[in-house]
């Protein structure tokens, strides 16, 4: 009895060593694979830019499947890359040489614009702290244009960057499928229908926030521009297609680009400037109350709170590419909460993206 005793005991601890182990591997190997996410953290996003790119090309080849009835699927891709390269093409062509003057000139406008700021506050007796904020940022400016060598590099490697994302989104989108299959085989298989309906949320989410975010772009950019042009604001061109392109980036981008605007406009007087912050103010009230409801509506309803907080986290974690990507890593970061963590995992009834009703499927089984 006590040979068996003691036997018993040596298995119960052999067993509860085991555990301990296990445990401490499990975790060593969590802390491993968040270390190396975050030591690859480029690299990561370079390849979730190349995801959503490939996302916009295939949405690009269904809608011209749609028109012309083709069925190849690497003819109608072709036809889509061919078609964004032309429209960029042909934009440079026609726009580029006024483009490049016009940025000429916010750049030689801005110190100019600041010195009559300063000016105006200092006849306002708000001189004291807001001149010496001003003064940081002349300088700020100067040490920018003292180190341009450094960006001109460093905007070679986002041309490298673009080129290798741009490739290897077509490669993706010419077979999304494979890569599909080859993700769900590395889950678990309990969770291989997870997975699957989890990367088609992410897929509809994302087609939909690109066909939003294109509209809204284009309408905020024309809007800019012509609204500028109507006021007399330099550049007003230049601005509009900074407003465009910054309104990627949710609820910071309108203000971002319109302190430049702001700026050009005290060249022409104090008022034209505060007619401009009225312009600025009317268009971020449309685009947040139609433009983004719309965007919102077409892939995932994400809390504005959220949204902030996810362009600031992003820019302090990964820096400008973040801030880029803020909106589609968002996007589907919240998908991951909803589809898997809320409705696999807490088996909770909710309204996952692109459903009419909360899906009640996974509760209670």
């Amino acid at each position: 009895m006590d040979d068996l005793g003691m036997a018993t005991g040596t298995q119960d601890k052999s067993w509860t060593i085991g555990r301990i182990v296990t445990a401490a591997v499990a975790i060593l190997a969590v802390l491993g694979l968040a270390w190396l996410l975050v030591s690859l953290s480029d690299f990561v996003l370079l390849v979730f830019a190349a995801v959503v790119l490939a996302c916009i090309f295939d949405a690009m080849a269904q809608g011209i499947g749609r028109l012309t009835g083709l069925k190849s699927r690497g003819l109608k891709l072709t036809i889509a890359v061919i078609v964004l390269l032309l429209v960029f093409i042909g934009t440079f062509a026609l726009f580029g040489a006024q483009f490049a003057q016009e940025f000429e000139t916010i750049t030689a406008s801005i110190p100019p614009a600041l010195q009559q700021v300063e000016g105006l506050l200092q006849r306002l007796g708000y001189g004291g702290t807001l001149t010496s904020l001003l003064d940081q940022g002349t300088q700020d400016l100067s040490s920018v244009a003292s180190r341009i060598g450094t960006y001109a590099l460093a905007v070679g490697s986002g041309l490298t960057d673009f080129v290798l994302v741009f490739f290897a989104a077509i490669f993706i989108a010419a077979d999304p499928g494979l890569h599909r299959r080859g993700l769900v085989l590395l889950m678990p298989r309990k969770a291989e229908k997870p997975a699957r309906d989890f990367l088609d949320d992410c897929g509809n989410g994302l087609r939909g926030w690109m066909l939003g975010q294109a509209v809204s772009s284009v309408l905020v950019g024309t809007l800019t521009w012509a609204g500028l042009a109507l006021l007399g604001v330099p550049a007003a061109g230049g601005l509009g297609l900074i407003a465009g392109l910054l309104d990627v980036i949710p609820l910071v981008g309108p203000v971002l680009a319109g302190i430049p605007a702001v700026l050009l406009a005290f060249t022409v007087s104090p008022m034209t400037a505060l007619w401009s912050v009225g312009l600025f103010l009317v268009i971020q009230q449309l685009q947040g109350n139609v433009l983004q409801p719309m965007i919102q509506k077409r892939a995932v309803d994400v809390p504005p709170a959220v949204l902030l907080f996810a362009v600031f986290g992003a820019g302090v974690l990964f820096g400008g590419l973040g801030v880029l990507l803020a909106a589609p890593l968002t996007i589907v970061l919240f998908l991951f909460v909803q589809r898997i963590y809320v409705r696999d995992i807490l088996r909770k009834p909710i309204t996952v993206a692109g459903q009419e009703k909360p899906d009640e499927s996974g509760a209670g089984d």
